[in-house]
């Protein structure tokens, strides 16, 4: 599977999260976000058009190389600061308190360790910054549950690790977060399974 998630899924994961009809989620997420923001799960850039004139700087948190490859036209066009700055959003390479934002979309179904990555984003943000977050999860629905743990053990091997039942909400509030701005819902055109959303902000006290 090392070629397929090092070369292939990169590839996939931009066509298919590059889909115009995510523009209004991602325009959505992003909206609030100022200042120096860190962003997890950076992919192939797909945010960068959806950046509020307030952002000053991203520190861009992306392990795949060809994601980033990916991402080259999007940084170019740019008109905020962007560095890839990381590339494990389980051991973040900042010091404390260093970022007046967060902002993750579709990544916390696949760290390995989200609790760790969770604990990480606390650390270098801000007393009192906002995570803006756009994920899916386990959906709010038990019959659509039980088809996301039927099949979890096949989205996890084709999808790099990628979890249906992770519980987003909880996961934010176990790790010290406090729900700002929730919206759960399921997204159109997309099975009920993969596409339980969950959109939202967080304080970081």
């Amino acid at each position: 599977m090392g070629v397929y998630n090092d070369r292939v899924l990169p590839r996939i994961l931009n066509a298919a999260g590059g889909s115009m009809k995510l523009d209004p989620l991602r325009r959505r997420v992003c909206e609030g976000l100022a200042g120096d923001v860190i962003e997890i799960g950076f992919g192939s850039g797909l945010n960068i058009p959806f950046y509020p004139a307030a952002v000053a700087s991203v520190a861009a948190v992306e392990p795949s190389d060809v994601s980033w490859k990916l991402a080259d036209v999007r940084l170019r066009r740019a008109t905020t600061s962007i560095q890839r700055s990381g590339l494990d959003g389980q051991m973040l390479p900042f010091a404390d308190d260093s970022f007046d934002g967060a902002l993750s979309t579709w990544t916390l179904c696949t760290i390995p360790d989200v609790a760790t990555a969770l604990r990480e984003l606390r650390r270098v943000l801000k007393p009192g910054a906002t995570l803006h977050f756009l994920e899916h999860g386990l959906a709010p629905d038990e019959p659509v549950r039980r088809w996301q743990r039927r099949l979890d053990p096949v989205q996890k091997r084709i999808a790099g690790g990628c979890h249906f039942t992770r519980p987003i909400v909880d996961l934010l509030s176990a790790a010290g977060f406090m729900i700002k701005e929730l919206d759960v819902f399921y997204e159109m055109d997309t099975s009920k399974i993969s596409g339980a959303d969950s959109l939202g902000s967080a304080l970081s006290p």
